[in-house]
C-alpha cells in the first residue's frame, strides 16, 4: 500500500510499517497544503491512506467518493505512538477506498 504521512507523524513509525511503501509529505513540498488539496493530491499521486495527526479532518471534508483512506493518530508524541503499534498496524491494514478511522493514543 503507498501511504503518505501528513505533517506532525513521528518518522520512527516508517520502520512498523515497512511492508507499505511509506513516503513523508515533507519530502514532495506538500506540508503546507490545505487538507482538502493534500488528500486530491494524494489521489493524484495514487497514495492508497494517509496518515495524519488532523483530528478535525472528518469535520472538515466529505470523504463520500474518495479513493484514498485515511488513519489519525490520537496524539503524535514517538513516546506515545511506539506503545500503540499494533492499533495503528490494524488500522493501516485493515483499511479501505475512502473508510476513515482514528486510532486512539491516550496522553499517558
Amino acid at each position: 500500500m503507498r501511504i503518505l504521512f501528513d505533517q506532525g507523524v513521528p518518522r520512527g513509525l516508517k520502520a512498523s510499517l515497512r511492508v507499505h511503501e511509506v513516503t513523508e509529505a515533507r519530502k514532495l513540498g506538500w506540508e503546507r497544503i490545505s487538507n482538502g488539496d493534500l488528500l486530491s493530491l494524494a489521489e493524484g499521486a495514487n497514495f492508497e491512506l494517509l496518515l495524519t495527526t488532523d483530528k478535525n479532518l472528518r469535520y472538515q471534508q466529505n470523504f463520500s467518493g474518495r479513493k484514498v483512506s485515511i488513519v489519525v493518530l490520537g496524539n503524535s508524541p514517538w513516546w506515545l505512538v511506539r506503545k500503540h503499534l499494533d492499533a495503528i498496524i490494524a488500522a493501516v491494514d485493515s483499511a479501505t477506498p475512502g473508510s476513515y478511522a482514528e486510532v486512539a493514543i491516550p496522553f499517558k
